[in-house]
Formats: structure tokens, C-alpha cells, sequence
């Protein structure tokens, strides 16, 4: 039996040049990068996109909107004001949005986050 050489395809990743590329980030734009992602998948399961309702799914939001809190409470400290100050804007817009669109509103300290923000009233 012969071993043939591994060999790169169009199709396969160069993970090398990946693990380069992602040393070279700064910890602080990897942590910001991952809560606008939590953002915009929000948004999206929230359905505040163009598409509307298409795409919406409370219990997807719900989840997501809970990942962004536990990030953002564990990594404010590290990505300084400046950065962590629009994100929680942003987490406060998405539970109100969640709130409102919700046909049984949580209890107040119950949303989605709200166990790492405090609750959010409209």
C-alpha cells in the first residue's frame, strides 16, 4: 500500500495561512467581531432585516441575544469602553426589539441577556 502525497485542492482551506492570518488579529477585534456576527444573526432571527418575517425565529434570537450578554459581561473589561459602549447599546436595542416581539413578554429580568445585563424596560 502506497501513501500519496497530500496535496492542496481549489476547494480544501490553506489552514496554515488561516492560523497566520488570525495571529496577527489583535484579541480586541476578534472579541468585537464575534459580538457584531451575534448582532446581525439577531437582527436577522428577530426579523428587523428587509426579508421581515421570513427569517424569524424568537427561540434562534433568544439564544443569540443570551450568547451576545455573556460575552460582552466577560470581555468589557478587555476591549476597553470605547468598543463595549456601542455594543451594549446594541444588546439593549436587540432585547427591546425581542421584547416587542414577543407574544408572551418575558418577566422583567427574565429576557433574553437579562441575567448579565439587569432588566431592560422600554
Amino acid at each position: 500500500m502506497s501513501e500519496t502525497p497530500h496535496t492542496e485542492s481549489a476547494d480544501s482551506p490553506d489552514f496554515d495561512a488561516m492560523t497566520r492570518d488570525i495571529a496577527e488579529v489583535p484579541a480586541v477585534e476578534v472579541i468585537v467581531t464575534v459580538a457584531v456576527n451575534l448582532m446581525s444573526a439577531a437582527a436577522v432571527k428577530l426579523g428587523l432585516t428587509e426579508e421581515g418575517d421570513e427569517h424569524k425565529d424568537l427561540d434562534e434570537a433568544r439564544k443569540l441575544i443570551h450568547a451576545l450578554a455573556g460575552l460582552l459581561d466577560a470581555g468589557a473589561t478587555e476591549i476597553s469602553s470605547f468598543h463595549a459602549a456601542p455594543l451594549r447599546d446594541g444588546l439593549k436595542s436587540l432585547q427591546l426589539a425581542f421584547r416587542e416581539a414577543s407574544f408572551v413578554p418575558d418577566e422583567p429580568g427574565q429576557g433574553p441577556g437579562e441575567k448579565y445585563t439587569g432588566p431592560v424596560y422600554g
